[in-house]
């Protein structure tokens, strides 16, 4: 399952590295939250126009398809950076030192290729989809209001490249722990217990008085 976790930050490159692609993916997982907030919108005046004048908003379903990939994809990175995708802590929490980095490092190197492989169909189903001699440059649209579907396909290989190099930076981050010994690198979450978790959250409350 997922854990509370924090992510260390200092001076090195790998730590700037980290603290820049964590901004793009903050703005991404931001857009996916901009989606969810649009989508209720657009729910309610929907309702509320099928209700009141008799016609909801056209192409409702259109739009929902289009904004299903800003919604599932667009925060993975983010959530993969703060340690909150669903895992198995039963024996990776029992791990300690180098034994837990090479678990942590292995797993992250499965997902890399996983998500190379994601990356390389997603890309060839969105070229699948583009054309530039085409109307709107799109081989294909939406059932109901012919909406060009490309730019909802591009999402997803966008999305998992950036997953692509958080895996990267953890990847190097785990294989330094490794290396070194380290108890707490940079840049990968450090899951924490719920002792150190409720110390982290009466500390925040201390600092907001």
């Amino acid at each position: 399952m997922a854990g509370s976790a924090s992510v260390l930050e200092d001076g090195s490159t790998l730590s700037r590295l980290d603290r820049t692609l964590f901004k793009l993916e903050t703005f991404f997982a931001l857009l996916s939250g901009l989606a969810i907030f649009g989508l209720m919108l657009l729910a309610v005046v929907s309702v509320g126009g099928r209700n009141l004048l008799g016609q909801p908003v056209p192409g409702y379903v259109d739009w929902i398809e289009q904004a299903m990939p800003l919604i599932a994809f667009m925060g993975v990175a983010y959530t993969q950076r703060l340690g909150g995708h669903i895992r198995m802590d039963i024996l990776v929490g029992q791990l300690k030192g180098r034994a837990l980095w090479l678990a942590e490092f292995t797993t992250a190197f499965f997902m890399l290729l996983l998500m190379i492989l994601l990356v390389w169909g997603t890309w060839a189903h969105f070229e699948r989809s583009f054309d530039f001699a085409a109307p709107l440059w799109s081989r294909d649209s939406s059932m109901d209001i012919a909406l060009p579907i490309w730019p909802a396909k591009l999402l997803a290989p966008v999305a998992f490249s950036v997953l692509c190099l958080r895996l990267v930076l953890q990847l190097v981050a785990y294989g330094r722990a490794i290396v070194l010994g380290l108890e707490a690198p940079v840049a990968v979450p450090l899951i924490e217990s719920a002792a150190e978790q409720a110390a982290r959250e009466a500390e925040a409350m201390q600092g907001a008085d």
